[in-house]
């Protein structure tokens, strides 16, 4: 390959390995997916000129069997489909996108305020009180996270179970390991009445929402939460209410 080549390819690629690390740490599976592609396409376009583009062909064979077996992890690591599908949705639902506030669910508690994207099923948050106040959640490290569900425990339950539904979807189970702390104590989960202004919120729609948009984004957001697929109970029934008070 011609050298001048390759310094081209290593300066972009130096410039893409910062570009990732200024990424957010929610945002970074895709951007390692983004950031593989890019340069994929530009090594085939390198081997293209230079006429090499055979060796492509024989570095496939020799690595197929490597593909086949880590294929799986591989997939998991890079989101592609993820990000084609969360493309060729914003594409589809064009100006609803914009009404619904970028297809995006808020919910808000006393301590709390919580983003959810329906395309990419990312979701970050907001602290309103306490020592972490205006904290992002994504920015967070492990014990301000065990410190700030405590916290929350003691002040108030709905804030609570939203965080731990938070850390599930991002953690999986692993990070109950390190909570020691308890829940005797805790104060009530609150009257966990909606207004019309929060369920609209909630589901992610705009005010003035027809019966069958308020039906589509309920489905929509109950096949990312429900319980049986991996989501919160408590986040679950909250979707529950915001459509029963819309629709009421």
């Amino acid at each position: 390959m011609n050298p001048f080549g390759l310094i081209v390819l290593g300066i972009i690629g130096l410039l893409g390995v910062l570009w990732f690390k200024s990424q957010p740490q929610n945002q970074k599976g895709i951007a390692f997916a983004k950031l593989v592609l890019v340069m994929g396409i530009l090594v085939l376009v390198l081997l293209s000129l230079s006429g090499r583009i055979h060796m492509l062909g024989a570095l496939l064979a020799l690595a197929l069997p490597f593909i086949q077996r880590f294929l799986p992890l591989i997939l998991r690591l890079l989101p592609l489909s993820r990000i084609l599908k969360g493309g060729s949705s914003s594409q589809r639902t064009g100006s609803s996108s914009q009404q619904s506030g970028g297809n995006r669910s808020k919910v808000t508690t006393a301590l709390l305020e919580m983003t959810l994207d329906h395309d990419t099923g990312v979701m970050d948050g907001l602290v309103l009180q306490g020592e972490m106040q205006g904290r992002a959640l994504s920015d967070l490290s492990e014990s301000e996270f065990i410190r700030l569900l405590n916290y929350c425990r003691h002040q108030d339950g709905d804030s609570a179970r939203l965080l731990e539904t938070y850390l599930d979807k991002r953690f999986g189970e692993s990070w109950r390991a390190d909570d020691t702390g308890s829940t005797d104590n805790a104060s009530p989960e609150g009257s966990g009445e909606l207004t019309r202004e929060e369920a609209y919120e909630i589901l992610g729609i705009s005010p003035g929402a027809t019966r069958d948009e308020i039906i589509q984004a309920h489905r929509r957001l109950m096949q990312k939460m429900h319980p049986d697929r991996g989501g919160s109970t408590w986040l679950a029934a909250r979707i529950n209410e915001a459509k029963k008070c819309l629709l009421s």
